[in-house]
């Protein structure tokens, strides 16, 4: 089962068709909303957002959960280093 987006509360990202094509977009920050938004949902001083595309065609902002798998189960699977090797 999907997670529930979360989308970027103060954030809007608008793509101006008329812009040179160096220019991918522009973003707009209502400061109060996500200053918020971003005390809100910040982890280690940080907040990923990725900007989407709607299935209507508008652009959109939404909060990045994804969050690395942990390590500790990782530091046994390490392989055994050789001391004789061959050079």
């Amino acid at each position: 089962m999907a997670e529930e987006k979360i989308f970027a509360d103060g954030f809007i990202f608008k793509k101006n068709p008329e812009s040179p094509d160096f220019v991918i977009g522009g973003l707009s920050v209502k400061v109060d909303d996500a200053i918020s938004f971003l005390k809100q949902h910040e982890s280690n001083g940080w907040v990923n957002m990725d900007v989407k595309l709607s299935q209507g065609g508008k652009h959109y902002i939404e909060l990045n959960t994804w969050k690395p798998k942990s390590t500790q189960n990782n530091v046994g699977n390490v392989a055994e280093v050789k001391e004789d090797l061959p050079f």
